[in-house]
């Protein structure tokens, strides 16, 4: 059984293909979307989604959110006494999901295909996958998230298309131009900003609330539980001023409350430098993909910040249409990756099609230019260009620029700069060339880059035979075999908190949050709830503890709403 995953920044689904459809599998709670929040709860035990976010605002020093920004990187976070890098913290949320899947199908999982975002670098996809190996899943294929959206609205029956998918998700924002012909499903270009998302909304929202009261004024605002519970109030003013004219942006701490009233066209002020930059990588892809606007049969919307209306306005306006949203944002791409897993499983009930990816990278190497009597290092070479599709091959020969020259530093980079300086180092090779004059000796340097994310570069010497290569696999921040084998040992050691008992976490930490953003009698009501629930689980009896949660989260509805 092969599931599908869509690892967002925000929230995570996991999928399965059961006959004609895909599926969303609920998690412990019942709900289909996971908050991609992990933490660890006050015995130690592994705490995810819901629970976990509740306990963001009241214990932030053992919870982390957002860490999906950090796949790729060397940051770490801290969880307690213990330091957690992006992958580690994934594969607990994966965990989770995997845990999730297993309950509703009956059986073992042990494969799945998982959704990354198509702007996603070589070194952000092999950190999802060495996640999911850390999560005990064998990732046999990652989809780009706009081929998943695709693949779930069946655009792949069409005997041909042209089609764009804005994916504007909590924390990332890719634009893909996708082409169908004959059963081959291509992608002609992507860009994307993997620092753009609902949650870039809220942190303006935030700053403008603080910039209107005044930081003079206000709690510290730097304390993580206060900027934690001011970034939860934007996400629930930026979700009520999609439905409402205005909404009120309120923080309460001690005996004081702030209040500020925003409208949908305060909302529109605010956001403008998020909207504008929305355009630049919609422009790039549509003038990589050589297309115009009116060649474009449909535009799908997907990723849950696509609800916005500022967004569908904007989107609307650029390409003089209604975009598509028939299938729900927030589970399309999950939907997609369950049908991308019985694609590999070759379920006999689809129709196979063929995905081809591009590189969403520049891969080249430095070279140094000659100017006159002086040579400046340090510039770049492009070898493979961006939205290339793969698998690929591509060659450039270059010369020896000193007489005598032993010997060529070949230093791969990925980016789009005109100086290294400013790219991804990946790796280097020292080639030993024979000793001629500038320029008499050539070397035909070959870069190689395929469906797994693997490029090998070899250089050939014509002028002695000799060849050279060498083979990125593993780039600056991703872990090496040793560090991944280490690191599971270390998470299969972390007790995980009882599924059984969830519900009733999730009620404590909810109570915990409002009882801290409360005030007076407020505060009070809420804390004698808490006790009496507190002694109804002491009982030990299912049924009083049931109708206990059951009257205590309807008398509790009413605060959330009043934010």
């Amino acid at each position: 059984m092969i599931i599908g995953i869509d690892l967002g920044t925000t929230n995570s689904l996991v999928a399965v293909w059961e006959g004609e459809q895909a599926r969303i599998i609920p998690n412990a709670l019942g709900e289909l979307l996971t908050p991609s929040v992990v933490g660890l709860d006050d015995q130690g035990q592994l705490v995810v989604g819901n629970i976990a976010r509740e306990r963001l605002h009241t214990h932030p020093h053992l919870t982390a959110s957002l860490f999906k920004r950090y796949m790729g990187s060397a940051r770490e976070t801290r969880l307690g006494t213990t330091v957690y890098r992006a992958e580690e913290l994934s594969a607990m949320l994966l965990r989770s999901l995997k845990e999730d899947a297993e309950r509703a199908l009956g059986e073992p999982v042990h494969e799945a295909v998982i959704s990354v975002p198509a702007y996603f670098s070589d070194a952000q996809r092999k950190a999802t996958r060495i996640a999911g190996e850390l999560a005990g899943l064998k990732v046999e294929k990652l989809v780009n998230e706009p081929t998943a959206a695709a693949l779930a609205y069946g655009l792949q029956q069409r005997s041909e298309a042209n089609f764009l998918v804005f994916d504007l998700g909590g924390g990332t924002f890719d634009v893909s131009i996708l082409e169908l012909f004959e059963g081959v499903m291509e992608i002609r270009a992507s860009a994307g900003d993997n620092f753009l998302g609902g949650e870039d909304f809220d942190d303006l929202l935030v700053a403008h609330f603080i910039s209107k009261i005044g930081n003079a004024d206000l709690p510290d605002t730097t304390q993580p539980a206060i900027a934690q519970r001011l970034r939860r109030e934007a996400q629930r003013v930026r979700h009520a001023l999609g439905q409402a004219p205005v909404a009120r942006f309120s923080l309460r701490e001690q005996d004081r409350e702030w209040d500020l009233e925003l409208s949908q066209g305060d909302m529109a002020e605010v956001v403008k430098p998020l909207l504008e930059r929305l355009r630049a990588p919609i422009e790039r892809a549509m003038r990589d993909a050589r297309i115009k606007v009116g060649d474009l049969d449909e535009i799908l919307l997907v990723g849950g910040t696509t609800r916005m209306p500022l967004v569908r306005k904007l989107v609307a306006s650029l390409f003089g249409r209604i975009p598509s949203m028939q299938l729900d944002p927030d589970q399309v791409v999950a939907q997609g990756a369950a049908i991308q897993a019985a694609l590999q499983a070759r379920h006999a009930s689809l129709e196979e099609v063929v995905l081809t990816d591009v590189c969403p990278y520049t891969l080249g190497m430095e070279v140094s230019v000659k100017q006159g009597a002086t040579v400046q290092s340090g510039h770049y070479l492009p070898i493979i260009e961006r939205n290339t599709v793969v698998p690929v091959s591509r060659v450039q020969t270059v010369y020896t620029l000193h007489d005598g020259q032993k010997a060529l530093q070949l230093k791969v980079y990925q980016g789009e700069s005109r100086l290294v300086s400013n790219n991804i180092f990946l790796g280097e090779l020292e080639i030993p060339v024979p000793p001629r004059k500038a320029g008499e000796v050539s070397l035909e340097v070959r870069f190689t880059y395929d469906n797994n994310g693997l490029l090998e570069a070899q250089v050939h010497v014509p002028i002695n035979g000799e060849s050279h290569r060498l083979l990125i696999e593993n780039n600056p921040g991703v872990l090496a075999p040793e560090e991944i084998s280490r690191r599971l040992a270390a998470l299969q050691d972390l007790k995980v908190h009882p599924r059984d008992q969830q519900v009733n976490t999730l009620l404590l930490a909810r109570l915990d949050r409002l009882y801290q953003e409360s005030l007076g009698e407020s505060r009070e009501f809420i804390a004698a709830m808490a006790n009496h629930f507190q002694q109804m689980l002491e009982t030990q009896d299912e049924q009083l503890i049931r109708k206990a949660r059951s009257e205590i989260s309807q008398r509790l509805a009413h605060f959330d709403m009043e934010g």
